[in-house]
């Protein structure tokens, strides 16, 4: 099945793929191979491109879209790019959605609840996988018609600045596993296609050429309900990122690396 045409529609009409690539890297990796493997995202069928400002690569990543537009691979149109704005943005015209990050139910009724709000949220973008499930979260923002977007979606990168080192491998993890060897596809694969069957918009971040073509295959299978109730017998509301370091830096991108 083409991703491109796997779309979710947003509380303002607008429509978002729901399968997204995200672009962060670390410090080490130079700052040019976000132009490379953005590219190669949109060549494989990634039509959601994730992004922020922290990021640092936003011009590469611009560079990139722009190069896939010119050569006719694209129109502008088709790429959905994801990144932090506010109102003054949408009302110049500068983005289509405003959405937010890792909000919980409170914080989300207190901006729904703020007088004079101008755009409703249309998205709410948090930790979310099979240890993490978020389903109280993900109900209440089904509620409110807000979509939520699964970040850190295969685990997260194990840094150490915000991931305890002795913290559970979630692609190692045996159930997951065995479904995959089930389903004859990855690990990686199970926990992409366990988020869109549950109505959630997953981000797969990869700097791998074969990972990134690879994780595309999401739409080429179906898991069973049987399935689907394993998996969420997985939750143990573990989170990956260390809170205190998400309070003190609250746009940071914890981004997945696979």
């Amino acid at each position: 099945m083409d991703p491109k045409y796997q779309r979710v529609e947003l509380n303002d009409g607008h429509f978002m793929p729901v399968l997204g690539f995200g672009t962060y890297a670390p410090p080490e990796v130079p700052r040019n191979r976000a132009v490379e493997v953005t590219k190669l995202a949109i060549e494989a069928g990634f039509r959601h491109i994730d992004s922020a400002y922290l990021y640092n690569n936003e011009e590469q990543v611009g560079l990139a879209i722009r190069s896939k537009i010119a050569d006719g691979s694209v129109k502008r149109e088709d790429i959905f790019y994801t990144s932090k704005v506010m109102e003054k943005c949408k009302d110049a015209g500068l983005a289509k959605s405003i959405g937010v990050s890792n909000f919980n139910c409170r914080q989300l009724e207190m901006i729904l609840n703020k007088p004079g709000l101008k755009y409703k949220p249309v998205c709410n973008q948090v930790e979310c996988h099979p240890y993490l499930n978020q389903s109280k979260l993900l109900d209440f923002c089904k509620s409110k018609d807000i979509v939520l977007v699964a970040h850190s979606a295969l685990g997260t990168q194990r840094h150490k600045l915000w991931v305890d080192p002795n913290s559970p491998v979630l692609l190692e993890d045996p159930v997951l596993c065995a479904l995959a060897k089930k389903h004859k596809q990855t690990p990686a694969l199970i926990a992409l296609r366990y988020q869109l069957q549950r109505g959630v918009v997953v981000l797969a971040k990869s700097y791998n050429e074969q990972r990134i073509r690879e994780n595309i295959q999401v739409f080429e299978f179906q898991l069973t309900s049987e399935d689907m109730k394993v998996l969420d017998g997985l939750n143990r509301n573990y989170r990956y990122v260390v809170m205190d370091f998400l309070m003190d830096h609250p746009d940071y991108p914890f981004s997945d690396e696979y």
